[in-house]
């Protein structure tokens, strides 16, 4: 059955069938009959239609609270009238038949609407909800302010006006032939801080809505999400929004409107086919996936949607073949009344400015223009009908009325996103490819890939969300196969749970489950595959992902990958409470914080302080305000901030450095040296993988990095985890050593190398950049002697041996960052770099706009303030973005004693690196310098004096 042609409760819709049947002569009747009737009794019927401008059933414009349990107010069946242009199709929906349609998966969309900051998502979300789910109030919507952004829920959001949070949503939207789909919405923040939101609502979509502001163009977070959207094997639309800026801000003619949604529209596939290997992967508003809005004045269209509204106006047009000749260089001859490639005359406009911008310029214009003398005229003509109060409303509630009148549902966004974002049932089999860990051949792999809902039960949290309280959280995720049950007891599956290992795991009962609507909840007692769910009571053994399952059963289970965020948190600060007594509430507060924010990450360093690591200053700034206000309630006190190190070499190491184990039966002999540039990045990125058989890793080593056979075959791990920037090879040769004596303490190696490469000598920071070559082993006969106790802490010494060796360096994060100011700011904003250690890599103007774009990049340890110091010295006219870009090696070796570190005075460049060195070491309760017998043994040592090597160390 082609869904297309059937609305959701089996009823045809389609194209009339010709047939000569006296059955079919009797259903055209009856089809006509509708028409005459307008349509407006329910399909369904079981409810009473309800009219336009009835009054509301109870004052919702109040939001309700977030955890909610009953029924929402403000919500009946679904009703559809005819659609007529200037007639506005009402659709408010039930929860009972909101949870009907859970049921049906094909017509289930699970979508993530993200963007740069600003540029419209939060509105876009409220004009949705207030477009459905709000009963029509007459004017009252289009007087409402604005800035009552229905999915910013914290106080937080509300008062720095930023996204902090991703907001779950699920509405019931209808598409242009008024058919119901149910679609699952996620509203995440456009700031870069917050990326690891986008992250996890990336995880649990199908498919993204990037928001891109006309005006602006594509921006550094836009860059950052396409990327990221791609290597999550999204499908990829695109919404320009707020073409008002155009009109009404730029005051571009038509034409040049045009060239800048083009020059948009041609960024982004530039950037999609950077990233993607998929040649498929096109947007284009031809083919639907690219849609234009306004959301403050309520505008909403794709070619299509646009076309549709000439058919309802003039009749007997194919609206569809029409969208097809409404982009491009593609033009209308008056006189032939046919679209030709070329211009008829030298003064013809492109078919997209006169069909569609040349009318949207004249109804803003008239709106704000000439309200008392024309604007009747023409809303007359246009067939849009307002009362004598409508039209003493002010200009932006009167404009946004009349654009709403004249363009009706956002019917044009729900088409994009039925047609090219896939449903759950489609898209399973790509999203359990990439996301799951076990076999997609098993059982349990094909009942996901099918979306099962009588299947065994796989649901992915990816996000937490507490309740007003702060005392317990709600797991928020997506049913994969099964259904979930309240009530129902679950395994949940931690994210070091695997089958060898079972420690991770726990029984839990679940209690309620809820639907999330944003500021409340539509409480339910199943859910089944495809929809995402709120779960009460599992929140106990989650930290950040986890994996519900069967309790029994279901035992060959694993679990979902981990988020793999696109930023690194490198900024650190220590915590501790102004009244010590109060530790434990400080300690509970972490825990819950560290459940709230994905990518937050906490530890205790060996001093015993506690410190926090987030992706930027706004990042942290709002966790210690949750800390504070809502999960301790205690003062707490802050450090100032600092930034997290790596360590790495420049240099082979300058001698083979060995190490015995304590019962002097073993010897492990290694060096360290840099490794290829450009290597570090791709284990990260995973381009490579460890887990490949040996066949696969030599190759791609051979081919992309020019290694030689041997040591391409013979690498044993990367460090310190499976991503780990490092490399431990085995460079030993067969007829040296005892390949199979070797083998059997193969693991103790390993794990005494990513012991090592996760606390490095200098500062115990992560390791980064080296490849360890383990050159000669003599081991042990007896298993006795070559335990992990003798063997891991002997590999463990001898990396840092051959570390500090190979002229070690210390690397500190750099963040990319990204201004926009105007022409007469720009040298301002090169001093406040340049003060900075800064430097700019590009300015140019932004096309079409009087600003200038600089881009640059700053040492993060030299960023702290940078934003409010750009803006002191900009008279506020500057806004910047920084985030983490790459590593880059500290000037100055940082075991040069020579270097003296005066207190409270700037250091020259040469002397930062042993000033970051001694100053880490200090604050981590670490001895001064670096002390080399820790690293060395007796007999290597006496082998250092023999090759009368100086030493720059203290012994």
């Amino acid at each position: 059955m082609d869904t297309d042609l059937y609305d959701e409760f089996g009823n045809y819709i389609g194209p009339e069938l010709d047939s000569d049947d006296d059955d079919d002569e009797l259903g055209r009747e009856a089809k006509d009959l509708d028409e005459v009737r307008g349509d407006s009794e329910p399909r369904n019927g079981d409810s009473e239609p309800r009219n336009g401008d009835s009054e509301p059933r109870s004052g919702d414009s109040e939001p309700r609270s977030r955890n909610g349990d009953s029924e929402p107010r403000g919500c009946s069946r679904p009703v559809r009238t005819q659609q007529k242009p200037s007639n506005s199709l009402l659709c408010f929906c039930s929860c009972s038949f909101l949870a009907d349609l859970m049921d049906n998966s094909e017509l289930i969309r699970n979508v993530t609407l993200c963007g740069h900051l600003h540029h419209g998502k939060v509105l876009y979300c409220v004009l949705l909800q207030t477009e459905y789910l709000v009963p029509k109030c007459d004017t009252l919507i289009f007087v409402l302010p604005l800035q009552l952004c229905y999915t910013d829920i914290l106080f937080t959001e509300q008062e720095r006006g930023v996204g902090i949070k991703s907001t779950p949503v699920t509405i019931v939207l209808p598409d242009t032939k008024g058919k119901s789909f149910l679609f699952n919405i996620i509203d995440t923040p456009g700031h870069v801080n917050f990326s690891d939101e986008v992250t996890a609502g990336l995880r649990i979509s199908d498919g993204v809505v990037l928001f891109i502001d006309a005006a602006e163009g594509v921006m550094l977070n836009t860059e950052r999400l396409i990327k990221h959207a791609v290597q999550e094997r999204l499908a990829v639309t695109v919404c320009i929004n707020k073409i008002d800026r155009l009109i009404l801000e730029l005051k571009l003619p038509p034409t040049d409107a045009y060239y800048k949604l083009r020059h948009i529209v041609d960024e982004v596939n530039g950037l999609i086919s950077m990233y993607s290997t998929d040649e498929n992967l096109v947007l284009s508003p031809l083919l639907g996936n690219v849609c234009f809005s306004s959301s403050q004045y309520s505008i909403c269209f794709t070619l299509g949607s646009f076309a549709k509204i000439y058919a309802d106006t003039y009749g007997d047009i194919n609206y569809q073949e029409f969208a097809k000749r409404l982009w491009g260089d593609i033009y209308f001859n008056p006189k032939t009344r046919k679209f030709t490639k070329k211009a008829p005359t030298s003064s013809s406009q492109r078919s997209f400015v006169e069909f569609i911008l040349e009318p949207l310029y004249k109804i803003l214009a008239q709106v704000v223009g000439d309200v008392d003398t024309t604007l009747p005229r023409t809303l007359d003509e246009l067939g849009i009908h307002l009362t004598k109060e409508e039209l003493k409303l002010n200009i932006r509630p009167l404009l946004r009325l009349v654009c709403k009148k004249f363009f009706g549902e956002f019917t044009g966004f729900v088409d994009m996103c039925v047609q090219h974002i896939p449903s759950p049932k489609v898209g399973a089999k790509t999203k359990i490819e990439h996301t799951y860990t076990g076999g997609v051949d098993s059982d349990l792999g094909e009942a996901m890939s099918e979306c099962d809902p009588d299947g065994p039960l796989m649901c992915h949290t990816t996000k937490m969300y507490s309740t007003d309280d702060g005392v317990q959280f709600h797991a928020f995720g997506r049913v994969l196969s099964g259904t979930i049950h309240a009530g129902q007891p679950v395994k949940v599956l931690g994210e070091n749970y695997t089958l060898e290992d079972e420690e991770d795991s726990q029984i839990c009962t679940v209690g309620r489950l809820w639907i999330s609507v944003a500021r409340y909840h539509i409480e339910v007692n199943r859910v089944p595959a495809g929809n995402w769910v709120l779960i009460e009571g599992v929140d106990q053994p989650i930290v950040k992902t986890a994996t519900v399952t069967e309790p029994r059963g279901n035992e060959e289970a694993q679990i979902f990958r981990p988020l793999k965020f696109n930023t690194t948190s490198v900024i650190k600060i220590a915590v501790e409470p102004v009244n010590p007594s109060e530790l434990p509430k400080m300690l509970d507060g972490l825990r819950k914080v560290n459940k709230s924010y994905p990518s937050l990450t906490t530890k205790v360093e060996e001093s015993g302080e506690h410190v926090i690591l987030g992706t930027g200053e706004l990042y942290l700034d709002c966790v210690m305000h949750d800390l504070r206000k809502m999960y301790s309630e205690i003062d707490i006190k802050v450090a100032d901030p600092v930034v997290t190190f790596c360590e790495t070499v420049v240099e082979t190491s300058s001698l083979k450095c060995f190490a015995e184990t304590p019962n002097k039966k073993n010897k492990i002999t290694m060096i360290a040296e840099p490794l290829e540039k450009g290597l570090a990045e791709d284990i990260e990125n995973e381009v490579v993988q460890i887990t490949w058989n040996r066949k696969k890793l030599g190759e791609f080593f051979q081919t992309k990095y020019d290694w030689d056979l041997l040591a391409a075959r013979s690498i044993w791990a990367f460090g310190p985890d499976a991503t780990g920037p490092n490399i431990l090879v085995d460079d030993t040769l067969p007829s040296e050593v005892d390949k199979s004596l070797l083998g059997s303490v193969k693991d103790s190696i390993v794990q005494g190398f990513q012991w090592g490469t996760r606390e490095g000598p200098l500062c115990d920071e992560l390791i980064r950049n080296v490849k360890f070559k383990i050159l000669d082993a003599v081991i042990a006969q007896e298993p006795l002697h070559r335990g992990g106790g003798q063997i891991i802490p002997t590999a463990r010494r001898v990396v840092y041996s051959a570390f500090l060796m190979a002229t070690p360096r210390l690397m500190e994060p750099y963040y990319f960052v990204e201004v926009q100011a105007p022409a007469d700011c720009v040298s301002a904003v090169y001093t406040v770099l340049a003060r900075r250690r800064g430097h700019v890599t590009q300015d140019a103007p932004i096309p079409g706009s009087p600003l200038y774009t600089i881009k640059a990049f700053i040492p993060a340890i030299d960023s702290f303030g940078f934003e409010t110091d750009l803006r002191t010295h900009t008279q506020g006219q500057a806004f910047s973005l920084s985030v983490f870009h790459h590593w880059q090696i500290v000037p100055g070796d940082p075991l040069d004693k020579s270097i003296v570190i005066r207190p409270l005075e700037p250091q020259p460049a040469p002397h930062l690196a042993r000033e970051f060195m001694i100053k880490t070491r200090r604050r981590k309760g670490l001895s001064e310098d670096v002390s080399i017998s820790k690293f060395f043994d007796d007999p290597m040592l006496l082998e250092l004096a023999k090759q009368d090597v100086v030493l720059n160390y203290p012994m």
